[in-house]
């Protein structure tokens, strides 16, 4: 297990300065492709997206958190959606098992693929098995635009009675035992209207599709309003990354914006060579925020909208035109994670 001391940036920070956080959790997005495409995704996954993490990808990057932070790593999958790679899930969870990497604490899905009990119990005997902890089951009215509720309902029920409820988490559990869920037939009015209310019960982050049409739904706030809004505490402060099966690690849920590539360098080497100032688009984002890049953005083009639903919202919409632009593409990016 490394120390705070050991991150260039931590070595030249005063006592009572903030530091830069040992990473202690790593979800592996082993895929892109997913059978929904959700409009709060953060990854803009979609069923015509690809890429599979090699298991050797996976392992390695399990080894490198062990690394970092000890027995205290959790490691979780997700994408996307793996459970369209059942076999290839299988494969990474055994072998983990076979190097002793410890368990996965959380392995996510949409709960699409649950059409019957035997299905279902087959596949919960075989994650137990191979030491899976909690499973993570997305229900919302973004999912049941593209899931029907009741093969999530099934997987719930089963799943809790096999696993135990402590180890099933539903996210959210206020919309499993709504039968008449199923937001795909409702009029556009209906169904914004439906995901205006679930970000106000749940909210989360404007990044990747999340960023386009939900955003613009909650927009209020004009460009100047975020000027004062830096990324430092975001950057210092996350506690984990996310890495896409690609290899490239991003930090806590800033999809998009690449630190590194665990096919290059390991994911500890990653960690200790991090500082804000590693590159000019991470330096100005760490100290001036998204507002630090309109100059740029502006004078190749760049229109401002009206107003943004805040600090991500903003960053992602300059994100995405720079990307198109061809500029900062060695972290701005991969191509999956925009439009």
């Amino acid at each position: 297990m490394l120390d705070l001391s050991d991150n260039a940036y931590n070595r030249t920070r005063a006592r009572n300065e903030a530091k830069f956080k040992l990473w202690r959790s790593a979800g592996l997005l082993l895929t892109y492709q997913c059978n929904a495409a959700c409009e709060f995704c953060y990854y803009h996954c979609t069923p015509e997206k690809g890429g599979l993490m090699p298991v050797e990808l996976c392992l390695a990057a399990w080894r490198s958190l062990r690394v970092l932070a000890g027995d205290r790593a959790k490691i979780h999958l997700t994408g996307g959606e793996p459970f369209l790679h059942w076999d290839h899930l299988v494969e990474i969870l055994a072998e983990g098992r076979r190097q002793n990497l410890g368990p996965v604490d959380l392995l996510e899905t949409n709960g699409f693929w649950a059409t019957s009990d035997v299905l279902v119990r087959d596949r919960l005997r075989r994650l137990i098995d191979l030491g899976v902890q909690r499973l993570k089951i997305s229900v919302d009215p973004f999912h049941q635009a593209f899931v029907p509720i009741e093969p999530v309902q099934r997987l719930a029920l089963l799943a809790k009675k096999m696993l135990g409820s402590d180890r099933v988490l539903v996210r959210w559990e206020q919309y499993l035992g709504d039968c008449g869920l199923r937001i795909g037939d409702h009029g556009l009015e209906r169904r914004e209207k439906a995901y205006v209310e679930a970000y106000h019960d749940h909210p989360c982050r404007f990044t990747g599709r999340a960023a386009d049409r939900l955003a613009n739904l909650l927009a209020s706030k004009p460009a100047e309003a975020l000027a004062d809004s830096n990324c430092l505490a975001d950057f210092l402060g996350a506690k984990g990354v996310h890495i896409d099966p690609h290899g490239n690690v991003f930090s806590g849920t800033c999809s998009g914006i690449i630190v590194g590539n665990i096919s290059e360098a390991p994911l500890e080497t990653i960690w200790q060579h991090f500082r804000p100032a590693q590159n000019s688009f991470i330096r100005t984002l760490c100290e001036r925020g998204p507002h630090g890049l309109l100059e740029q953005a502006v004078s190749m083009g760049y229109e401002c909208l009206e107003s943004y639903a805040g600090k991500c919202h903003f960053c992602t919409h300059l994100r995405q035109f720079l990307r198109e632009s061809r500029a900062e593409t060695t972290v701005i990016g991969p191509a999956d994670c925009y439009r």
